[in-house]
């Protein structure tokens, strides 16, 4: 069974790693975070222009129609460059949500918006640790009331895909009876937002039971892990390149064994994760039975690796790893992000359980 990708989908990454290099600079990443834009919009169109953050929308709703694994590429890129854009918010949540829960008329008109940009989505629909849970959404089949405490991107997001109970819900957060606070976060280049909701319109996206919540946050959590891959690869080759030009006693402190081991257990984590990511994306294009089990070990090996490098590089670069200066925080702050934004690690270990006890002797 072969698990790798083809030479045509090798060379749109390398076409999406290229416009990205030259776009999604360090900085260009610092000038979000400092809050002078909301997001990259120059990476933003970029990816749009190039059909690579649409690329699993059928081109019959105005995407690349490249399918879920060309998806997965684009975020391992994303992640690769710290992309600070609501990418993961619209194409792997909001985007997917619609594309399998809605009507053919939600499909219609919110899909091909979403692929041109003219609107940005997003979506909640953790399970057991979820906002909606915890703060009493209502919806009484037109009008949604409620709070969710943290939303990604939900201070820039037009529309937002929420889940209450075992049913999905279609909003529009630019109408009456919606209120949105920004919040402060570990990450301010993927920025977090409080929703209240009062008496909002909504509507129900018919084909959004607990089964297809379910596969909307697997192939999120599979594209999380691609994402995560990407920054885990950049961040050890960071920590590489520094301890190659760094000298102490006069020799590179690449050459010293205990920053060896370091590098080496950060490449052995990031291969790890690699080999699931890769389990999990033929699983998802596949529609494989095996897609709960390989997303849930994905998304738990993605995360542990990321954080583990993000850590590591710092360390490796000493007493100036930890200055505003040196990129190393940013890679950090993503990891953590990235860590949270779908449900806890702790969450994902308890599906990898269930799916693990689930799984035929």
């Amino acid at each position: 069974m072969n698990f790798d990708f083809s030479d045509e989908q090798r060379q749109m990454q390398s076409e999406v790693r290229r416009v990205l290099s030259g776009s999604s600079t360090s900085a260009e990443v610092r000038r979000v975070l400092e809050g002078q834009s909301d997001y990259s919009r120059t990476v933003w169109e970029r990816l749009l222009d190039m059909g690579a953050a649409t690329a699993a929308i059928p081109e019959a709703y105005g995407g690349a129609g490249l399918g879920l694994l060309a998806l997965c590429l684009v975020a391992e890129e994303a992640g690769r460059h710290l992309a600070a854009v609501p990418f993961s918010s619209s194409f792997y949540l909001a985007a997917e949500a619609i594309r399998m829960a809605g009507s053919e008329a939600q499909r219609q008109v919110w899909l091909p918006r979403l692929a041109r940009g003219e609107v940005i989505g997003t979506a909640a629909l953790e399970a057991k640790e979820s906002l909606a849970e915890r703060q009493g959404l209502i919806f009484d089949g037109e009008r949604l009331s409620g709070v969710l405490a943290v939303l990604p991107d939900g201070h820039v997001a037009d529309v937002a895909v929420v889940r209450c109970e075992e049913a999905l819900v279609l909003v529009d957060l630019r109408g009456a009876g919606v209120g949105r606070k920004r919040l402060a976060g570990l990450d301010p280049t993927r920025p977090l937002a409080s929703i209240r909701f009062d008496g909002a319109v909504a509507e129900r996206l018919p084909n959004g039971g607990g089964k297809t919540i379910g596969r909307v946050l697997d192939g999120a959590a599979v594209l999380f892990a691609f994402e995560q891959l990407g920054g885990a690869e950049r961040v050890l080759e960071i920590s590489r390149d520094y301890s190659l030009q760094r000298k102490a006693f006069g020799r590179p402190i690449g050459g010293f064994q205990a920053l060896k081991h370091r590098m080496a257990d950060m490449y052995a984590r990031n291969e790890l994760a690699r080999a699931h990511a890769y389990y999990g994306a033929w699983a998802l294009s596949s529609e494989a039975l095996e897609l709960p089990l390989a997303a849930a070990a994905a998304r738990v090996v993605a995360t542990t690796a990321f954080n583990f490098a993000a850590e590591e590089n710092i360390e490796i670069h000493g007493g100036i790893g930890f200055t505003w200066e040196m990129d190393c925080h940013l890679y950090l702050r993503r990891a953590r992000y990235l860590a949270q934004v779908l449900g806890s690690e702790h969450l994902w270990r308890d599906r990898l359980t269930a799916a693990l006890i689930e799984e035929p002797a």
